[in-house]
């Protein structure tokens, strides 16, 4: 049985997530409380935007900003074909259809040209993914929708608004990133991140959705709409309710039930208190393979240029001129050596339930051509620099003797 010593992405807990989750339990308020909105009032603050809304997850904060937006049967939704099945999946749960985009050459980003010309008068938003913690190119993604602006046919007052295919980015890696100067949240319209136990900041489970101003948008009624539809259509939830007298609520639709409790906000709370320090751990582990690994030829994911800012989230490296067997190989003798490393992404016309839908991975080269080399390596905040620098030499190792 293989030990790994090293694992993927373990949860950085310290004692101050401990001392705040202690305190919510002894509190009696577990719910949505005070906590979720001095989380949701934090968030704000930290990525510059005007409201913040927290849930479950970040597939609940993408599918809930699509129902907000009236998508639904008879809509188109662009995504990635190198993602996370959430990205697409929410498309196909409000019943619009789900189109595939391929990225562009030697690259984990969507192509800007095959966003545009996959643009129809039944478009209505794209879903852009930042990817290990680095943001796509969202002046390209816009000059994309403004070069199709003529075809677009809204079907609700928000999109009206809009006027325009309206751009919700999948955040999930990209929290504290940043693009031209802009923090993840204030780039796209609206922006969904993720708070799962691998992320940079993780609430256990959790999710968010932000918004940038837009002229015609009352931010107070989106704030209200997402609570509606995050908690049942409810007027009011369990902390009004709770005030003398105020029992009495309504159910203004039937909504969905993806709040975030206090006990994953108080979490957040001093995760969000210790982000600056973990994102520079990261980083330092980034530029430690880096040195090691680029002489060898290695190409990795850049987090750092001209445009954009990265978070440290993973490291993207890739082996020019490998085959998807001598990739699986090099991630099985990494193992063997105690070291577990991962594949990002299977592009979504590889599974099943894509396949299913009519997509074939010929379609998208650029896609196949960015997974069949890539390796993750851990970059967690848990590894020592003894953990780094293992990784690093014994990554190089395998490497030449697999390509020797």
């Amino acid at each position: 049985m293989i030990q790994i010593n090293i694992p993927f992405s373990p949860p950085d807990i310290s004692e101050r997530e401990i001392q705040n989750v202690v305190e919510v339990l002894r509190s009696g308020w577990i719910t949505t409380g005070p906590k979720t909105k001095l989380f949701e009032q934090k968030l704000a603050e930290f990525c510059k935007t005007p409201r913040f809304v927290c849930v479950n997850s970040a597939t609940a904060a993408m599918e809930l900003v699509l129902r907000l937006l009236g998508i639904g049967p008879g809509d188109e939704v662009i995504t990635s074909a190198y993602t996370y099945t959430a990205s697409a999946s929410v498309i196909e749960h409000v019943g619009a259809k789900i189109v595939l985009a391929d990225t562009a050459p030697d690259s984990f980003f969507l192509d800007c040209e095959k966003v545009a010309d996959a643009i129809t008068e039944r478009t209505k938003v794209i879903i852009p993914v930042d990817i290990g913690g680095v943001m796509a190119d969202y002046d390209r993604i816009f000059a994309a929708v403004e070069r199709k602006k003529h075809l677009f046919r809204p079907n609700s007052k928000l999109q009206e608004a809009f006027g325009r295919v309206i751009v919700l980015a999948d955040a999930a890696h990209s929290i504290g990133a940043s693009y031209k100067g802009v923090l993840s949240g204030g780039a796209a319209d609206f922006t969904a991140f993720s708070f799962h136990a691998v992320k940079n900041l993780t609430t256990a489970e959790g999710g968010a959705i932000t918004w940038k101003d837009h002229p015609g948008i009352d931010n107070d009624e989106v704030y209200k709409e997402f609570q509606l539809l995050s908690l049942h259509g409810q007027n009011k939830d369990a902390l009004s309710k709770s005030a003398l007298n105020c029992w009495e609520y309504d159910i203004i639709y039937t909504g969905y039930k993806c709040n975030m409790t206090d006990i994953t906000a108080a979490f957040g709370l001093a995760q969000l208190e210790r982000f600056s320090e973990l994102t520079a751990k990261r980083l330092k582990t980034i530029a430690r393979y880096d040195e090691v690994l680029l002489p060898l030829g290695v190409r990795r994911q850049n987090h750092f240029d001209a445009e954009r800012k990265g978070n440290g989230h993973l490291y993207l490296a890739r082996v020019p001129g490998i085959s998807e067997e001598q990739r699986n190989r090099i991630i099985e003798k990494m193992a063997q050596k105690g070291i577990a490393c991962n594949v990002h992404f299977k592009p979504l016309p590889m599974m099943t339930a894509y396949k299913r839908l009519g997509f074939d991975i010929k379609d998208f080269p650029n896609a196949y051509n960015q997974y069949k080399n890539e390796i993750t390596l851990p970059t967690h905040t848990l590894m020592t620099e003894e953990d780094v620098e293992f990784v690093a030499q014994t990554f190089q190792n395998i490497l030449k003797d697999v390509l020797k």
